[in-house]
């Protein structure tokens, strides 16, 4: 999803330079891998609102917005400052549809991200749970994705984060760490601090994962 692209470099120098043309296209280049990250953070209550494309729309017009402070102090690469953006929107997002319509969005479970209700879960599921598969394996996680959810719910804010990344965005531990802020040691432990946490939840009571 966050593949480096060969011509973002080229592009951040031309519009440091003062093309705005450049400008533009660096902006739509990153458009669509910032709708499938911000997609897949919205929770289903808010994602029935909440139309992503407009929250990437702001994303956008703030990024055009300080562009010119991001190309003076690049402190990071200009994905992951995309992506701390959209991260804030996204919690905006929730913030402010969760004070103006609490009891209806209350009522609505699972509060998880999209992400993480659909057949990828269940993958987790089998990895987290560590079962052999067999030909009746496809109903047993099945039945598992509700307590999943629940699970995954439970978790966390950074937690939660680390799983969307390693199981959704497909990032190896190194472009967590990147994205994150952390030594690759540190989310090498944060996501298997996640994944305990999953386990413990997801197992009969009584039964103790190994490792």
């Amino acid at each position: 999803m966050w593949s480096d692209l060969p011509e973002t470099q080229e592009l951040l120098a031309r519009a440091r330079e003062g093309e705005q043309s450049a400008v533009e296209r660096l902006l739509t280049t990153h458009r669509e891998p910032l709708r499938r990250l911000i997609d897949m953070r919205l929770d289903p209550a808010l994602a029935a609102r909440v139309d992503a494309s407009d929250i990437v729309q702001d994303v956008l017009l703030e990024a055009h917005r300080r562009l010119n402070e991001y190309l003076h102090n690049p402190a990071m690469p200009f994905r992951l400052w995309l992506r701390h953006i959209a991260q804030d929107h996204v919690i905006d997002a929730h913030r402010r549809h969760r004070q103006a319509q609490r009891r209806s969005l209350d009522r609505e479970q699972p509060l998880v991200p999209r992400a993480l209700a659909d057949h990828s879960s269940l993958e987790l599921a089998a990895q987290v749970l560590d079962q052999e598969r067999t030909p009746a394996s496809a109903a047993i996680y099945r039945e598992l994705q509700g307590r999943l959810d629940s699970a995954i719910a439970g978790l966390d804010p950074d937690d939660r984060e680390v799983v969307l990344l390693r199981h959704r965005e497909l990032l190896s531990n190194q472009q967590v760490a990147e994205a994150l802020g952390l030594s690759e040691a540190a989310a090498s432990m944060r996501y298997l601090r996640a994944v305990r946490r999953l386990r413990a939840a997801l197992l009969p009571e009584g039964r103790h994962p190994e490792g």
